[in-house]
């Protein structure tokens, strides 16, 4: 089964109760979800692979370590999800970036891809798949399908707030797709909002209603 990591760096916490304040404006929140999103990025690529290589300091000459030719991908969930992406490439700039749109089919409930464009060679990346809320997991589960479709085969995800509910269903239908959050809320309500949440992040981010 996936693994839940929960991210609670002192900053990380600090930022994200601003984040779910309601008197916290778009210009605001949208800062804030990009410095939490470079904050929680140091922890997700924790486990990149390094490499020895030699240089030569104004002293003398070294062994000393860099990333060992990883390949990486930021995969936003659209809308919301495109708020986390600025703020993971200030720290991997050579990560190639896809995105995956969902709307939910009114009558039948279920996510329906309307939008997938992705790197040519996403098969060799490590994708990190993100999305600020994780309520019900139907997005992130179908999102995280659409790019195993397409070839993906090692995927992280990550977002800002999870509920119970949307790591039980993510972890039984990708049980390989480890998880990210600064935060394991309380539950959802009868509206599938997460208590206690930060409301719609989308319309948050781009001062929509």
């Amino acid at each position: 089964m996936s693994e839940v990591h929960i991210i609670d760096h002192p900053l990380i916490q600090h930022k994200l109760t601003y984040i779910r304040d309601k008197s916290t404006g778009a210009k605001e929140f949208r800062e804030l979800v990009e410095e939490v999103s470079t904050l929680m990025a140091y922890e997700v690529t924790r486990h990149l692979p390094l490499k020895d290589i030699e240089i030569e300091t104004p002293v003398i000459k070294t062994d000393s370590k860099v990333i060992a030719g990883k390949k990486l991908g930021i995969v936003p969930i659209l809308r919301a999800g495109l708020g986390m992406v600025d703020g993971i490439l200030k720290l991997i700039p050579a990560a190639k970036v896809g995105h995956v749109g969902l709307y939910r089919d009114p009558e039948t409930l279920e996510p329906v891809e309307y939008y997938c464009k992705m790197p040519t060679d996403i098969e060799n990346r490590e994708l990190i798949v993100v999305d600020p809320m994780l309520a019900t997991g139907g997005s992130a589960e179908a999102g995280i399908q659409f790019v195993k479709d397409r070839g993906a085969k090692k995927i992280k995800f990550v977002c800002l707030i999870a509920a119970p509910e949307g790591i039980e269903r993510i972890q039984k239908a990708h049980p390989d797709v480890d998880i990210y959050t600064a935060s394991v809320d309380e539950k959802l309500n009868d509206h599938a909002y997460i208590v206690p949440g930060l409301g719609d992040a989308g319309d948050r981010l781009y001062g929509t209603k």
